[in-house]
């Protein structure tokens, strides 16, 4: 495979930042490390945030280069979306629920009407009045109570994931004076009587931890703790079944979960634990009407369904039986139940499905086609029903709802998202394999344009994630179609390490099998040179969190594969992260990386650790980015890596680093800035590709 030009292909001279260096040794299982840039995981540090600016005027400028092109594809994007838009009607109640959108606003209303044609006629919440003055605004909770009268919503507007939660009388369309400050986005649960609501709010290291117990018009000192989780290990997240009857408190590690129930009419009463946890058993809990249904991992990796009679002894492990048996390969990733049947979510083949559950067995799979696809239940919130509504999209196909009658599989065509200026009939998407060099069958979907000649030629971006059982299906972007017409193709890789493939999928691709899921992300990209979908020199890897790691893990292995490479809040620093339980979420992540303060991770670990592993070498042009109140992946791991990367670099492509001074973890919260998010990216590839 020949060596890319590294070239940034611009006249773009100004000197990068560079970074202050401060002496450190980190003493490792391995042996010590000099890290002269571990100073930067203090963010009160003023030389950080100075850095920091710096790197952003360094990426403005050179940005400035490529403004046209970044206006245009804004403008591109912005062609292809109907701005003014409104969701299909859904029926909740006695109300019809909507959400819309107004050209030039950024973020979206909501709505409720007595009719369908006049579900619009209400607004319950309008996140652009709520978002004003802030530069970053993230709606969180928006739950109805039982009776419609009151809604209880929650909003971030620094990124740093603790919400203040409010609740509204719709009647008014005003906010009661209850306010509780620094919740977790994890769930919320009314009573069935509105009188009373449950939340979760995190501890120190931003874990969402403890459940309490708010009534509604009392003072928030009042409130009274439900349950606390003490294991560092475990998440806390709360909902309402389906039918309304339960509130669900769940308490789960990477590995093992737990369960208790609470009478939604009987708020005040003690949560009951279904089981108590086990080391390697995960179990999730819900209702359907007569009995509850359990999924579980407990003798079948890729899980199966168990039910027992609400009326009995449900915490007796006697009282269940089998409902879905196990089916190596089907991964069973959800269980939604309706009155008179029940969705189940799985994937087989890496491929999402859903399959309808009628009460007497049977049951049957909903048929989308062999073309690879995202498949997914679209809000059904109620309870009594015979239709079920699902959306779908794939790489060439932009979202689509319908309803499908449960019992005659007669699907109705409720709307399309709209695509204007766009033939969708110019585009076409394939799914190829590639094979590990252990002999595993790596799957690969692919979009380009009709026109692009697949004869080695056409610049690529293969994204991927690899990570957490996170499964990741084709997906529709409006975004992408200007690659796409500017001839590139864009191919989502699916390595070890997700959960396309069954739970083993996932094993085969976490704590010391970790490095299979780079080893398969990089024959991916070879496997897409190689059968000449794309060329040898102008393929790009991007990739997200996780997926920022991945992309860093690639580019380290085999900085010659790659002409360019983005990276969006990248954890790369990892070793010296996963080593210190202090940092927010690190003790959960153990069961995912393992504890570097140990043998065999320490070395695992360090073997494909990017910022561990940037050495001299030609490196790719590279795009890093970093949200200054990330609470999951801290502004230090790609600030660092970039001030590592401009040492080591010997080549001349361009290293470039973005922070987001107000924002988190997910970027630009806005459409309008998330758009011209997304330009500037596109126009990055473009550039350097």
């Amino acid at each position: 495979m020949s060596n890319v030009n590294r070239s940034n292909r611009t006249d773009f001279t100004s000197p990068p930042p560079t970074a202050p260096r401060r002496d450190h040794t980190w003493v490792r299982p391995t042996g010590e490390v000099d890290d002269p840039f571990a100073w930067m995981r203090d963010t009160s540090d003023p030389e950080l945030l100075g850095y920091l600016r710096a790197e952003n005027d360094y990426s403005t400028a050179w940005f400035a280069a490529h403004e046209p092109t970044i206006e245009q594809i804004f403008q591109e994007i912005r062609s292809r979306v109907q701005e003014t838009d409104m969701s299909a009607p859904v029926a909740f109640g006695d109300w019809w629920y909507v959400t819309r959108t107004e050209e030039g606003m950024s973020y979206p209303t909501h709505h409720r009407g007595r009719e369908r044609d006049s579900a619009s006629s209400e607004t319950l919440l309008d996140e652009n009045v709520e978002a004003a003055g802030h530069e970053y605004f993230d709606l969180g909770a928006f739950e109805l109570s039982h009776d419609h009268a009151v809604v209880a919503w929650s909003f971030d507007v620094d990124g740093d994931e603790r919400y203040t939660l409010r609740v509204r009388d719709l009647s008014t369309g005003q906010d009661l004076d209850d306010e509780i400050t620094g919740t977790s986005n994890a769930g919320v649960g009314w009573s069935s009587d509105g009188a009373w609501i449950l939340y979760v709010r995190p501890d120190e290291q931003e874990r969402p931890s403890e459940v309490w117990r708010h009534q509604i018009g009392d003072a928030v000192e009042n409130d009274v703790l439900v349950f606390q989780e003490p294991d560092e290990r475990f998440f806390v997240g709360i909902g309402t079944t389906r039918s309304g009857v339960w509130t669900v408190i769940h308490s789960g590690s990477k590995t093992s979960g737990e369960v208790r129930l609470l009478r939604a009419d009987d708020p005040t009463g003690e949560p009951t634990r279904v089981f108590p946890r086990r080391d390697d058993v995960e179990y999730l809990i819900d209702h359907w009407g007569d009995r509850f249904v359990m999924q579980t991992n407990e003798d079948a990796v890729d899980f199966r369904v168990l039910a027992a009679p609400v009326e009995g002894d449900w915490t007796d492990p006697a009282a269940w039986t089998e409902l879905i048996a196990h089916e190596p390969g089907r991964r069973i990733t959800g269980f939604e139940p309706f009155e008179h049947h029940a969705v189940v979510h799985e994937w087989a083949d890496a491929q999402p499905r859903l399959r309808i559950l009628h009460r007497d067995g049977t049951q049957r799979v909903i048929d989308l086609g062999a073309e690879p696809h995202d498949v997914d239940l679209a809000p059904n919130p109620e309870w009594t029903t015979d239709l079920v509504r699902l959306g779908t999209q794939s790489m060439d196909s932009p979202p689509t709802l319908y309803d499908e009658h449960v019992a005659t599989g007669e699907r109705t065509l409720l709307r399309q998202i709209p695509t204007p200026n766009v033939d969708l009939g110019q585009y076409t998407s394939a799914r190829v394999w590639a094979t590990a060099p252990d002999g595993t069958r790596l799957p690969i979907d692919y979009v380009h344009h009709r026109d692009t000649p697949l004869d080695g030629s056409a610049p690529g971006v293969v994204y991927g994630y690899g990570a957490y059982e996170a499964s990741l299906p084709p997906w529709f972007s409006v975004a992408r179609l200007s690659l796409l017409d500017r001839g590139f193709v864009w191919a989502l890789a699916h390595p070890r390490g997700g959960g396309e493939l069954g739970r083993q999928w996932y094993l085969d691709g976490k704590l010391l099998a970790k490095p299979n899921t780079f080893s398969d992300m990089i024959e991916c990209a070879e496997h897409l040179v190689s059968t000449a979908v794309v060329s040898a020199d102008r393929l790009s890897i991007r990739g997200g969190s996780a997926g920022g790691l991945l992309v860093g893990a690639c580019v380290t292995q085999r900085p010659e594969l790659f002409a360019a490479a983005v990276a969006e809040v990248p954890f790369v620093d990892i070793v010296s992260t996963m080593s210190d339980p202090s940092l927010p979420l690190t003790v959960t992540e153990w069961e995912e990386w393992g504890d570097p303060r140990a043998e065999p991770y320490a070395s695992c670990m360090e073997s494909y650790s990017p910022y561990d592993n940037t050495v001299p070498a030609g490196y790719p042009a590279m795009y890093l980015t970093a949200g200054l109140t990330d609470p999951r992946v801290s502004v230090h791991e790609p600030a660092k890596w970039a001030a590592k990367l401009r040492t080591a670099h010997t080549g001349d492509a361009p290293i470039l680093l973005r922070t987001e001074m107000d924002a988190g973890h997910g970027g630009p919260t806005g459409r309008y800035d998330a758009w011209r998010d997304e330009g500037r990216t596109l126009a990055f590839l473009l550039a350097t590709v």
